[in-house]
Parts: C-alpha cells; structure tokens; sequence
C-alpha cells in the first residue's frame, strides 16, 4: 500500500484529489492544509466527500499545519513513511494578488522550499508540484497552446510565485536530487468550489436574475480559457504518480525533470461559458461586456496549453466539459450552502 502527502487538501481541488485516491487506489493519504480562511482550504469540504464513505476513516490521516513555517522534527515522525509528495497548496487568485501582490510571493515560495526540505528528508518515490498554465502568459487566439518548456512569461503576481516555485523545484531537483514532476493544469471547476469563481458565479447570478459581466479587450474581443473539472484533474494526477517515473538528474548532464499539461477538453470563450450554463439552467442570461485587460494588464486575455503529452501517455478525461458543467451545476443547486 502507498502513502501519499497532499498538500492544500482541503482546498478545492485539493479534496477532488482526496475523494479520487480513495475511490481508486488503497491508498494512505496524509491530508495536510493550514484551514485558514485567507487560504481557502475548508475542513468541511473533507468531511462532506467523507460523509457517506466510513470506510475511508482509515486510510485519511487529516493534519494540520501552516507550511510557510518547515515541519518539525516531531511532526516528521508522526507522519511517517511517504511515497508519494503532492504539492498543490498555493495561494491563487489573482485579482487578489495583484491588489496585494506580497502575501502571494512569500506563502507560495515559503511553502516551496519547505516543502523541497522536507522532501529531502523523507525521500519520496515522486515529488508532483502541482501548477497552472498560467506560467506561460497568455497565447494568440485560437492557438495551439504552450507547449511543455515553452518559454516562462507570467504576467501577474500569482502567476510569477508559481514561475518561481518551478524554478526552485528544479533546482532542488538538480542539485539534491528531489524526484520531481511539474504537472501544469488550466482553469479548474467543480463541486464546493468558492462561489467568486468565474463558473460558480455565473449560476449565481442567472439564478437571480442579475446582468452578468464579461471582461474583454478595448476592442471587444473576448478571453478564453479551457475549464477543466477537478475530478477529471485528479484523474490524471493519479494517471500520473500510477504511470511516469520522476527523471533523475544525471552530473554534468543538461537535462530536465518530467513535465506535463493536464489540459480541458474543450476551449471556450467566456461569453460561450455564460450561454452554456445559461443553456444548461434553461435561461438566457442578460450580459454585459466590459472593457477590463486595457487598466488590468496583469489579467491575460487568452490561455492555452498543448495536452498532447500527456494524451500520448494514455489519459483521458473521464468526463466531458458538458458533462462535468451539467454535473456540477446540479449539485450547486441541490446545495445551495456551498453557494454562500
């Protein structure tokens, strides 16, 4: 039986990640999060998943603490043996990190390297960091997407202290042999996800009955992103610590660590998200468009990552966007309490 440490488990993806492990895998898994408010890891989101699940008590070990300070030597040897690292805590909203840019690049380095130290003491089998497409910067519409190694252009706080936990990582990786895979992921959605996110905020709104806005450049165009459920996300980072081996950094050699787009299966505008969850909730939603990118720079207009790679090496989405939305929505209103 394996043992995994996850990071930031009670946040929103984070506990898609809990509930995949335990339904496909035998899996141990240290759940870690800070459960501060400020950085949105909720423990009722870990009890809801284990609500109907006694079964899973035994193998989820919920543990508290705040990584911007470094595990201590007790803590260590509570937690024990650990096979696998999944580092998905970070703080990420953007808006709110350029309103206040410092807390963002403190946590998120902090965290970074004492999560490397602690790797360094543990020996894991796999270290997966956990990181978004935001990295990258944003790309021409209708691309292709970036490619794996594409040049690295964030163009906001949060993205920048995402940048830099990567480049850590590779250098722990290279100088102390952490064995690591980058995963980057796009814009995530799903159950008991904050209510301020874009998806969540749109049923919202419909629902009662208010004007939606949506941002677009001083010409109109409009962003797009690829959305990606949370539970399709923890699919392939199962895919992933079950099937890729961490490269190891060979002295002398100019090589890198393994890293891999976990990309949606659907492109879309963010007027399509609207009438797409419109369509889906049987209402035409009432929009506004707003000229926003030209006094917010920091806010990309369009995203894109290439999922070849990955796709290549087997995985695929186990539900559609569609899907995924429907699914979603429906749970949304049948618990209006994680709307609030």
């Amino acid at each position: 039986m394996k043992k995994v440490l996850l990071t930031g488990a009670s946040g929103a993806i984070g506990v898609h990640v809990v509930a995949d492990l335990m339904q496909n895998t035998d899996w141990e898994v240290v759940a870690t999060d800070s459960f501060r408010a400020d950085h949105k890891g909720y423990f009722d989101r870990l009890t809801r998943i284990c609500k109907d699940h006694p079964e899973w008590k035994d193998r989820i070990h919920i543990f508290t603490h705040n990584l911007c300070a470094p595990f201590t030597p007790r803590e260590i040897e509570q937690i024990g043996h650990i096979d696998y690292i999944i580092n998905l805590a970070s703080r990420s909203d953007v808006q709110a990190s350029i309103e206040d840019p410092a807390p963002f690049v403190r946590n998120n380095t902090e965290l970074m390297l004492n999560m490397l130290e602690y790797a360094r003491t543990v020996k894991p089998e796999t270290f997966l960091h956990f990181s978004t497409d935001e990295v990258y910067g944003a790309v021409p519409k209708d691309s292709s997407g970036h490619k794996e190694w594409d040049t690295i252009m964030p163009s906001n706080p949060y993205s920048a202290s995402k940048a830099s936990q990567e480049a850590i990582a590779i250098a722990w990786w290279r100088s102390f042999g952490v064995p690591l895979i980058i995963t980057n992921t796009m814009n995530n959605f799903g159950e008991m996800q904050a209510p301020s996110k874009f998806p969540a905020m749109i049923q919202q709104k419909i629902q009662r009955g208010e004007k939606i806005t949506v941002h677009c450049s001083a010409d109109g165009e409009i962003g797009t992103r690829y959305y990606l459920h949370s539970r399709n996300t923890a699919s392939a980072v199962r895919f992933i610590l079950q099937n890729v081996k961490p490269v190891i950094h060979q002295p002398g050699e100019i090589d890198r660590p393994v890293r891999l787009n976990i990309v949606g299966d659907k492109q879309v505008s963010n007027l399509e998200l609207v009438e797409i969850i419109g369509k889906l909730m049987g209402v035409t939603p009432e929009v506004e468009l707003l000229p926003f990118h030209a006094s917010n720079p920091g806010h990309d207009l369009h995203y894109g990552m290439n999922g070849e790679k990955l796709a290549a090496l087997g995985w695929k989405s186990p539900m559609t966007f569609e899907e995924s939305l429907k699914n979603t929505i429906k749970w949304q209103v049948e618990n209006p309490e994680w709307m609030k």
